[in-house]
């Protein structure tokens, strides 16, 4: 690699990389180590092809995926239980719960197959439809579809706490509560 294209990917890096990161931890199920790991190894290959790459995020956010998918394919993989660390004295009581909200849906994810979870990560966090999603994990719409399904009711039953928060913070209604019939006067 070139000088300017050293340079132009140290720009990449200290500009993108802590997006990149938060993506890689969620695919990680919450690990903060496996997605620096995962991250680093993405940084590696696309730093070996950086001359010829005409959009260094999408590239970088590909490999990590593909990683993803290829780490929850192996058959023997060694697993790790992380603890998380008890909460600072004298917290907010809004940051407290935002961060007790985190550690729940942390734990819940954890819980998750790797498959449930990154096509959690890939609909919800990173906004991708499910025809992205779908091309991404080399499956179908329809696999894409039924495995979300699957996982937000396994998510569910794992965090309760968390069906009564809707997408921003708002109370959720259920739609299965929810009856046409009940709705007219």
């Amino acid at each position: 690699m070139n000088a300017e294209g050293l340079e132009g990917f140290r720009d990449f890096v200290d500009s993108r990389s802590s997006a990149l990161l938060k993506t890689a931890v969620l695919l990680c199920g919450g690990d903060q180590h496996a997605g620096e790991d995962l991250l680093q190894n993405a940084l590696v290959k696309a730093a070996g092809r950086w001359q010829r790459i005409d959009e260094p995020e999408a590239y970088v956010r590909r490999i990590l995926y593909r990683q993803q998918v290829s780490r929850w394919r192996l058959k023997w993989r060694r697993r790790e239980v992380s603890v998380a660390e008890p909460p600072e004295a004298g917290a907010d009581v809004d940051a407290a719960a935002a961060a007790e909200l985190r550690l729940v849906m942390r734990e819940a994810l954890s819980r998750l197959t790797a498959r449930q979870r990154t096509v959690l990560v890939l609909r919800y966090f990173e906004d991708l439809p499910e025809g992205d999603v779908a091309r991404l994990l080399g499956c179908s719409v329809g696999t894409v579809r039924s495995t979300t399904h699957r996982s937000l009711a396994r998510l569910r039953v794992l965090a309760p706490e968390l069906a009564a928060i809707g997408p921003h913070g708002a109370p959720d209604v259920p739609s299965r509560d929810f009856s046409p019939v009940e709705a007219r006067p």
